[in-house]
This record gives C-alpha cells, sequence and structure tokens, in this order.
C-alpha cells in the first residue's frame, strides 16, 4: 500500500518519471517467491519499504527444532541483501545512471508493535517533508 491513499491528511507525492520507475521495481518486488511489499512510500530523495519475507515450510521446521536461538531469520540474511541490489540494478539500469547512494539501513521487525510503529512513520513520512534538510519548494 502506497502513501497517500486518498486520505485527506496525507499529502500524497506526485511521482516523477524516475519515482514512477521506483514505484514499478519496488511492485514487481511481489513477484519473487514468498516475498511481498507491505507498505512503502516513495520521496523526493529516499524511500521506505516494509518487506515481508515468508519462511519456506524447511525453514519453519527448523526453527521449531532450534527454539531458543536468538538468530535473524535465515531468509533475511539472505533476501534483503539480493531484494535491494536487484531492486537498484533494474532502477538505474532503466534511469540511465545510478541514483541510489551504496548503502541502506535495514531492520528485522519483530513483534507487532514494532511494526505498527514503522508502518506509521512510513504512512506519516510526507507529511514531515517540509522539514527535511534536503526540502526545496
Amino acid at each position: 500500500i502506497s502513501v497517500g491513499d486518498g486520505a485527506l491528511d496525507v499529502p500524497s507525492p506526485q511521482l516523477t518519471r524516475i519515482g514512477k520507475i521506483v514505484e514499478k521495481y519496488i511492485l514487481s518486488t511481489s513477484k519473487i517467491e514468498n516475498v511481498s511489499v507491505k507498505q512503502y512510500v516513495i520521496m523526493p530523495n529516499h524511500i521506505h519499504l516494509i518487506i515481508l519475507i515468508k519462511p519456506t515450510i524447511n525453514e519453519y521446521i527448523d526453527d521449531l527444532n532450534n527454539l531458543g536461538t536468538s538468530k535473524a531469520p535465515s531468509p533475511t540474511n539472505e533476501m534483503i541483501p539480493h531484494i535491494v541490489s536487484t531492486f537498484k540494478r533494474f532502477c538505474n539500469k532503466e534511469i540511465g545512471e545510478n541514483i541510489f547512494q551504496r548503502t541502506y539501513y535495514d531492520h528485522i521487525i519483530r513483534d507487532k508493535e514494532d511494526y505498527q510503529t514503522r508502518a506509521k512513520y512510513i504512512y506519516e513520512n510526507p507529511k514531515r517533508w517540509f522539514y527535511d534538510e534536503l526540502y526545496k519548494e
């Protein structure tokens, strides 16, 4: 779900040609098996995404067999870097130049409260654009 869903109090970013390309590849991420984009926002100088990676049955069984371990889910360790690098590569190729910084910030959401906090941040991000240090009228 993108920001700007018709609510009157939430600004709806107007996507440029580059923004539309970025959105196309965000949406195509859901074509990857066991991956879905739950929420996103495309801002003038950055994007936010919540990506859900569903465990396979074998990973689920492995987790049940290893109760008590405090490790990140294995699909996250492998999938997120692959998804991000592929996303950036496809966007850059279609745009014709590199528009992304080399690194990115990721966070594993571990519970409902964490999810709600991050989803709210993404939803309200357009409201805060005016206060961004890179904002220009």
